[in-house]
């Protein structure tokens, strides 16, 4: 099992910034893709950014440019920091660990609890 704690959500006004930490505990994985997913409210979860164990980064194509995604391996943490901050990010942000076993076959996504980020003047 993997357990995410994440924390740094709020509200904040358009074009500020704010910065989402998630760690990790519990049974870590050689090959991961760790990262965060939002979700507003009538809308399908997306894929915000995420990292891979190899330190490949990915982000949906409304926040290139915008968001940064980076990790500490010692903390067993990711980060995103969101910048320029828009009034259509107003979501709850999920931590996601998307656990791979040897070879790049998938094992289970685990879950954090969600933080809630709203942008409004």
């Amino acid at each position: 099992q993997v357990q995410l704690v994440e924390s740094g959500g709020g509200l904040v006004q358009p074009g500020g910034s704010l910065r989402l930490s998630c760690a990790a505990s519990g049974v870590m994985f050689s090959m991961y893709a760790m990262g965060w997913y939002r979700q507003a409210p009538g809308i399908q979860r997306e894929l915000v950014a995420d990292i891979t164990s190899a330190g490949n980064t990915d982000y949906a194509d409304s926040v290139k440019g915008r968001f940064i995604i980076s990790r500490d391996n010692t903390e067993n943490a990711v980060y995103l920091q969101m910048n320029s901050l828009r009034p259509e990010d107003t979501a709850v942000y999920y931590c996601n660990y998307k656990a791979f076993h040897g070879g790049g076959l998938y094992a289970n996504d685990y879950w954090g609890q969600g933080t809630q980020v709203t942008v409004s003047s």
